[in-house]
């Protein structure tokens, strides 16, 4: 069978097999966030998947949001989360919510009691957690869990009136408090919480708990994989129980494959609500973040993702990806999109005192070397310009290349130029430098009377633009072998520094998220929220070079 997306693994072999055997004769598939954050990366690997191997097999994949419980929700995550999938090159065949079917699970609910197998509970949160027993040790029956049917019918439906307070009494499925699964221990399937919901409003004061809606929400749309992280597997002998104990005509199965962890990253919503709620972070969307808004912030593409989605594969157990293999991948595709340009990141002035006062040349450069499709470009050339302050060492060590007192090295589409003076401030810091240009070494040329064996960039100063440049460290720090009390101990405080420096004039009409490599610095992206007309914002996306080898 022709596939479109997914390479060989084991969902999809499963997936072929229940085709084959008529186990199901179409296969639907759903993504299913709960609206109380921004996804991630590890979101984004979640979303390939599901709608990939939709795709593989001309299925659909729904869109449903997990949203049981308004305290933590709110409509700015669901909008979110559609914009995520949407720009990611993923469209839904249908779009839900656990909340359009709470009157069903109530039902359905009012079954599981009619025919004994769940009931109303008094206990409190604390007094449930003590009764419940350990991984060795089982748990204690409630004290509540033999009232009548009829009682619990009550109860249940005065609940639903809202005759009782927050934590007052809850709904439990009565299954085994001697369960070796202890998810299998009585679990909640009800609580009540007086809150006004983004979807329901407030008609409802009781809502259904995650591991009873989900089921649920997958029986009443026909899903025929539900597929999650390992962390579920063993919640499904309770997904199993509310398929069959509440009689759901389609009969899903769960599959479980291993999440996305990454080296240096944050990949838990919990730690990164934290991050934006602290103000350690500039908003969800900060580029520093691993949401999938924050990746595009800074300059990742969609296929980028998707590639890099797709290449680590599906597991059955976890394992830590390095990061840098995410990076290998938006550099991959960069590498024939963006423009090469030359930006001056920590400006140094350059006098060429033998170039021609008030003349302005203009010089060809091509756009992409290794796209010469992208065509050619003009960069104006004059006596002054600015160049690296880094590109300029009075004293340099051996083996060094650029610019220093008496050498001579070429200017990135330009000439060569050679030091001849140093011009310092009183405190003796470098602050301009006098050269000579040769006019015979104008590059294209063809000039061939003798090498230099450094080439620096540089931009030129009358029509150079002004911008803002950020540069980006992980950030989380590495610390091998330490247990932190806290993840915000390992927050880098490096992750992010703000220089001020040039580009090139052609530059100014640039818009957010458009893409360039500066030559010798890496992959930048317009930021599009505080880019301007008058000042560019560049954020850093990638560097030009890495060792990472995808296989190693």
């Amino acid at each position: 069978m022709e596939t479109k997306g997914t390479s060989s693994n084991f969902i999809k072999n499963i997936i072929v097999e229940d085709l084959r055997t008529g186990k199901v004769d179409e296969v639907i598939t759903r993504f299913p966030p709960e609206p109380n954050g921004y996804l991630h990366i590890g979101h984004a690997k979640s979303i390939c998947l599901n709608f990939d191997l939709a795709d593989d097999f001309s299925g659909k994949t729904n869109l449903r949001f997990d949203d049981t419980n308004p305290l933590k929700e709110d409509v700015e995550f669901v909008n979110s989360i559609k914009e995520d999938v949407t720009w990611l090159g993923y469209q839904w065949d249908g779009i839900f919510f656990a909340s359009d079917y709470f009157e069903e699970m109530y039902n359905r609910a009012l079954l599981l009691i009619k025919k004994g197998k769940a009931y109303v509970c008094d206990l409190s949160p604390e007094e449930m957690r003590a009764m419940r027993g350990t991984l060795t040790e089982p748990g204690k029956e409630s004290p509540y869990r033999n009232r009548s049917i009829e009682e619990n019918l009550h109860l249940f439906e005065s609940m639903r009136k809202g005759e009782f307070k927050d934590g007052e009494k809850v709904l439990r499925a009565k299954i085994d408090m001697a369960s070796p699964n202890i998810n299998m221990r009585d679990p909640v399937l009800y609580r009540i919480a007086h809150a006004t919901h983004h979807n329901t409003g407030d008609q409802w004061c009781i809502y259904p708990m995650y591991d009873y809606a989900h089921p649920l929400g997958d029986a009443i749309e026909g899903v025929t994989h539900s597929i999650c992280t390992l962390e579920f597997e063993d919640h499904r002998p309770l997904y199993d129980w509310v398929i069959r104990e509440c009689e759901m005509e389609a009969k899903p199965h769960q599959y479980e494959f291993a999440r996305l962890n990454l080296t240096q990253t944050v990949m838990s919503k919990r730690k990164l609500k934290q991050l934006v709620d602290e103000q350690i972070v500039d908003g969800w969307d900060d580029p520093r973040m691993p949401t999938i808004s924050g990746l595009r912030r800074r300059g990742f593409t969609a296929e980028a993702i998707r590639n890099f989605a797709r290449e680590i594969g599906v597991a059955k157990s976890n394992s830590t990806v390095d990061v840098k293999m995410l990076e290998h991948f938006i550099r991959e595709d960069l590498k024939m999109k963006a423009p090469r340009t030359m930006a001056v990141l920590r400006p140094l002035k350059v006098v060429i005192t033998n170039y021609p006062e008030g003349q302005v040349e203009m010089l060809e450069a091509e756009n992409n070397p290794e796209n010469l499709e992208m065509g050619m470009r003009q960069i104006p050339f004059s006596r002054e310009i600015y160049i690296e302050q880094d590109d300029f060492m009075e004293d340099p060590p051996k083996k060094y290349f650029r610019l220093f007192p008496g050498n001579e090295v070429r200017l990135k589409h330009a000439y060569f130029i050679r030091c001849e003076e140093v011009i310092k401030d009183e405190q003796g810091n470098v602050i301009e430098l006098r050269c000579t240009y040769d006019p015979e070494t104008k590059s294209g040329s063809g000039f061939t009377g003798r090498k230099v064996k450094g080439t620096i960039h540089w931009v030129e100063a009358s029509q150079a633009l002004q911008a803002d440049f950020r540069l980006y460290e992980p950030l989380l720090l590495e610390k091998e072998g330490e247990e932190s009390t806290s993840f915000l101990e390992q927050i880098n405080p490096k992750s992010l520094e703000v220089v001020s420096g040039l580009v090139e004039q052609n530059m100014q009409d640039s818009k957010a998220h458009d893409k360039f490599q500066f030559f010798r610095h890496g992959y930048f992206n317009v930021d599009p929220k505080d880019s301007t007309e008058e000042r560019l914002v560049f954020n850093h996306i990638v560097s030009l070079k890495s060792s990472f080898v995808i296989g190693k």
